[in-house]
């Protein structure tokens, strides 16, 4: 299947001055799949080491790690030739070979003509002992598929087209269609096993099926996490944070069997896992949108908004149904507008709030645009029932403008620094040039 992430991919390979490249994420996002592809397309041949499968390769990383004797031993344990320009080293599941991620120091500084890349997931659970070669390796982050590429898997090609270019007005039967599409796309979410079992099927049943097991995959792997959190706190958690995404988080409500300190721990855990995302507090006064934030106001996002439905316990109906903007108050909506805004903004999320006595003003998110903050609203309603993204305006000077998703089509309004979007843009709308 077709990812954005293809094209960074293809910017490193062609990169001078290259560095071994570490792609990150959680369990089932698609890393081994668009890796194994760049190799096929760009490669006369790829060497996949999977850390899971082959036992032996974990004894060429037990000893000296000089990058040369390293190809040397693979060639013969993988039976397997290794040619700089010619072959990508694929070291998949890397968390479970501790020395092989110092070992991408010595591959960049004694063989960088070699392309070397890894996918990992539970990183840093697997970083506790060892020295990470900071400086030496190249990171980039993998996420569920978007809408687009949602788009992209079902061979609509036109309407993942315009979901991508620059807003205007259009049809009205095409804008409805398009917002069909987002809603079949909460439906089935982006973990990119279920999108390839629904182009195949169009069943939303398979699709359900298949989340359902996704999380009990997710479940599972909590024991590797042993020592570090209460289990029966990590599955309350998981199954608390669907339920209050928008909502700035407070520990204690998460799990109420548990201590405020274990909930933490175990909310720490899940976001270190990719499961859970925060989306900071900012006092959006100026870039970097993190400097300054407090630690103690957050929200939360769940990884996937498929995943996020069936966790929530959304029935077929109320989704088929429902506005997507009132769907659990507006969570529907709002997860989906930020595990998109998580890819078209390339770093960590932030939202704008203002607490003071007898008046609270929240704004969902932050945009960074052409080098210049906007808010983001997820929400339905006139221009004139959008008090606090106009307070936000009216107290941060240095904010651009605002920009609405909802299921309107595209207006704007300079007079009061408005542009409303439709909820198919909000990648497109959002990305960072």
């Amino acid at each position: 299947m077709r990812r954005l992430i293809e094209a960074d991919l293809v910017e490193w390979m062609r990169a001078d001055h290259r560095k071994p490249l570490l792609v990150r994420g959680a369990r089932q996002v698609g890393k081994t799949h668009s890796l194994e592809k760049l190799g096929r397309d760009h490669f006369e041949h790829a060497l996949v080491v999977d850390f899971e499968k082959h036992a032996r390769a974990h004894q060429v990383f037990s000893g000296d790690l000089d990058a040369r004797g390293l190809i040397q031993q693979l060639e013969v344990v993988m039976d397997c030739r290794i040619e700089a320009g010619k072959t990508l080293l694929l070291l998949d599941e890397i968390q479970a070979c501790p020395r092989a991620i110092t070992a991408l120091r010595y591959f960049y500084e004694d063989y960088p003509e070699l392309h070397v890349v890894a996918a990992g997931s539970l990183l840093e659970f697997a970083l506790g002992g060892i020295s990470f070669p900071v400086g030496r390796v190249q990171l980039l982050e993998m996420h569920p598929m978007t809408l687009v590429e949602f788009l992209w898997a079902l061979e609509r090609e036109r309407a993942a087209e315009i979901a991508l270019s620059p807003p205007e007005s259009m049809p009205e039967a095409m804008h409805r269609e398009l917002l069909a599409a987002v809603r079949e796309y909460c439906f089935v979410g982006g973990m990119p096993e279920c999108v390839a079992l629904y182009a195949e099927h169009r069943s939303l049943k398979r699709c359900f099926d298949l989340q359902d097991t996704l999380i009990a995959t997710i479940r599972a792997d909590f024991p590797k996490y042993a020592g570090r959190s209460d289990p029966g706190c990590l599955d309350a958690v998981l199954e608390s944070i669907p339920r209050r995404v928008g909502q700035q988080i407070k520990y204690t409500r998460l799990a109420e069997a548990y201590s405020g300190p274990t909930i933490k721990k175990a909310f720490d855990l899940l976001q270190r896992a990719r499961i859970v995302h925060k989306v900071r507090a900012s006092s959006a006064s100026g870039l970097p949108l993190g400097f300054g934030v407090s630690s103690r106001r957050f929200k939360a996002l769940f990884l996937d908004v498929g995943l996020w439905q069936r966790l929530s316990g959304l029935r077929s109906h109320e989704l088929a149904a429902g506005d997507l903007l009132e769907i659990y108050q507006g969570a529907l909506a709002e997860q989906y507008v930020g595990q998109e805004m998580r890819v078209s903004q390339g770093a960590d999320l932030h939202y704008w709030t203002r607490e003071s006595r007898g008046s609270q003003a929240e704004v969902d998110y932050l945009a960074v645009i052409d080098g210049r903050i906007h808010g983001v609203e997820v929400k339905s309603g006139s221009a004139g029932r959008l008090r606090s993204l106009h307070c936000l305006l009216e107290e941060n000077p240095g904010v651009a403008g605002g920009l609405v998703l909802s299921s309107r089509p595209y207006e704007r309004l300079p007079e009061q620094k408005l542009t409303f979007l439709p909820l198919y843009r909000a990648f497109s709308a959002t990305s960072d040039s």
